[in-house]
């Protein structure tokens, strides 16, 4: 029916008016309905992967270790555990490293946090890369790059660290110091530089406005990089094996030890239970702390307000000089001197002198037949899984950070995207060994399926994504947060179904993110070590795995082969995070 001025037009009917434009009326309902089915779908995909590969192995783990002979509950193991001495000083050891790595890496990364993203100078994008580059780093090569560093004949022998609880904390604080640099600088760079000068020019010194004006402000990012890097120091897994072995073992290395060599899964199943505890803690702070973060960089500036960096005026030095060298010292000395020591001793010969033995080597399998395959071979293996992994582990998080970068207006709705965004990081804290051998345990004819997973090529590359997504998700969500609901809510008003309102609005932003996102999820998959350790069959061993065996072996050949097989896999996973930065460029996003 056609009234004069407009026309009625049935839900769902096409009607060609004046100047043929084509207008299409939908049923409000019928929106809201596919809207909720997609929604739905996006959340249930990475619900049903989590939970199957990695909810159903960890609880079924843990839970064989609370069932008695009789086939019952029984909690005695609990008992048995914490009465041993030996539980309670590995316990005190986990939480004093983790303490110690969080608050050095803290009291280093907030200088470079303000050198290296409130400064401008040459060289500055080149310095934040390498800073970058020990968090990525696998945890083996970290260790190789420390006992190079550290052992007997290395340039930091003569302190006689090697194998101590010092040498464990500062490869800690190598490793997360860019979580501290890059969380804290992606704040500080957009904070509004107004409130810090007025009260300057009120009188206040600058350590004065500094404690005053800019350290509240920077709180809750500072305190949402701590209780991240607190997570990381706990369940370090690869740096503790390497560096402090049983001497110094922790919640994650006992696990390993208890499942790999006693099969005493009732201990294990109560250290994993500890260790959720530790990590749900971390999570809470962090989550909260995020939200403050959040919240601020809302009322910060948008613009970035960097200023050259001054280290002397009128003859006097500014207060730019004390982080300035701080960083310098921090970048040669504790990022700089490790790796340069791990290519130099590459280049060490058994015989005492120099050459290219150790890397022509990696063609073999080392003294007395040390592996089952040579180092190139398991370089293509780490390759091949790394970008399964990688295509898994972007697919499923980039689907978690769409679902949990929603801000429903009910109290309900965003309570439940609260413990969605809790419960899909818990991949990040619980023990990778736990995973690998609970893989083992559940895997075999997984939901009455005619496959047998353990003899599956494909269970170490979802493993390696499973302890990948949720970097993935770290990565794209501040750029999907970042969105206006309001440009969704329009395409949805103007009839665009949601599979086009993502086409058009959050996958083009989305993709910001994306490069960064693929680099760190093919980073994390080549160095992962815990879980592959138990998957990987021989034939097919990844390079962490080798390095780690070569480490264990005797014989200056083998120990050769470790330290060329550390560089070659440090270089690998830094060229691929070097493409993932120039992929992104200067686009926003990706900060922890």
């Amino acid at each position: 029916m056609v009234t004069r001025g407009r026309a009625l037009v049935p839900r769902g009917r096409t009607v060609v008016g004046r100047g043929r434009t084509v207008v299409r009326a939908r049923a409000p309902w019928r929106g809201r309905l596919g809207r909720g089915a997609a929604w739905g779908l996006a959340a249930a995909v990475p619900l049903v992967f989590l939970g199957v590969f990695f909810a159903w192995p960890v609880v079924t783990l843990v839970a064989r270790g609370f069932v008695g002979d009789d086939g019952g509950l029984d909690l005695s193991g609990f008992a048995e555990v914490f009465s041993q001495p030996r539980t309670w000083r590995i316990l005190g050891l986990t939480l004093w490293q983790a303490v110690l790595g969080t608050a050095f890496s803290v009291l280093l990364g907030v200088p470079g946090a303000y050198v290296l993203y409130r400064c401008r100078f040459p060289g500055r994008r080149v310095v934040r890369a390498l800073v970058t580059v020990p968090f990525v780093l696998p945890t083996v090569v970290v260790g190789v790059a420390f006992r190079s560093l550290l052992v007997q004949g290395g340039p930091l022998g003569f302190l006689r660290l090697d194998e101590t609880f010092a040498a464990i904390v500062v490869a800690l604080v190598f490793f997360n110091y860019s979580v501290v640099v890059r969380t804290v600088g992606g704040l500080w760079e957009h904070l509004d530089p107004r409130a810090e000068q007025a009260a300057r020019a009120l009188g206040a010194t600058p350590w004065r406005a500094f404690r005053t004006v800019t350290l509240p402000a920077l709180t809750p990012a500072i305190a949402s990089a701590a209780s991240i890097v607190f997570l990381f120091c706990a369940t370090a897994f690869g740096v503790v094996l390497v560096l402090g072995g049983i001497r110094y073992g922790t919640i994650e290395t006992e696990i390993w030890i208890q499942t790999t060599q006693f099969l005493d899964l009732r201990t294990a199943a109560v250290l994993s239970v500890v260790q959720l505890v530790v990590v749900a803690a971390a999570l809470m702070v962090a989550n909260r702390t995020r939200a403050k973060r959040e919240r601020a960089l809302n009322l910060s500036s948008s613009a970035s307000s960097a200023h050259p960096l001054r280290l002397w005026r009128d003859g006097r030095p500014t207060g730019d000089l004390a982080p300035a060298a701080l960083t310098a010292v921090v970048v040669v000395v504790l990022v700089g001197l490790p790796l340069g020591t791990l290519v130099v001793r590459s280049f060490r010969v058994p015989g005492g002198g120099w050459g290219l033995d150790n890397y022509a080597n990696l063609g073999t399998t080392g003294g007395r037949n040390a592996l089952s395959v040579t180092v190139w071979e398991a370089a293509g293996n780490s390759l091949r899984t790394a970008a399964l992994a990688t295509v898994l582990a972007v697919v499923i998080g980039g689907l978690v950070a769409l679902v949990v970068s929603r801000r429903p207006r009910s109290r309900g709705g965003r309570r439940a995207i609260s413990v969605l965004d809790s419960v899909f990081m818990l991949p990040l804290g619980v023990s990778a060994v736990t995973v690998g051998f609970g893989f083992l345990l559940t895997l075999d004819r997984p939901l009455g399926l005619d496959v047998d997973l353990r003899t599956s090529g494909l269970l170490v590359p979802i493993a390696q994504a499973v302890v990948a997504i949720p970097l993935v998700v770290r990565t794209v969500l501040p750029t999907l947060r970042a969105i206006d609901p309001r440009l969704r809510e329009a395409a949805a008003t103007l009839g665009a179904a949601p599979g086009r309102v993502f086409r058009t609005v959050d996958g083009p932003i989305a993709a910001r993110s994306l490069g960064l996102a693929v680099g760190f999820a093919f980073a994390v998959s080549l160095g992962e070590f815990g879980a592959t350790s138990f998957l990987a069959r021989p034939d097919s061993a990844t390079l962490p795995v080798v390095i780690f065996r070569l480490i264990g072996r005797p014989g200056a050949e083998n120990y050769g082969m470790a330290l060329a097989a550390s560089v070659v896999l440090a270089l690998l996973t830094a060229a691929v995070m070097l493409l993932a930065e120039r992929l992104r460029g200067d686009r926003p996003g990706g900060e922890f």
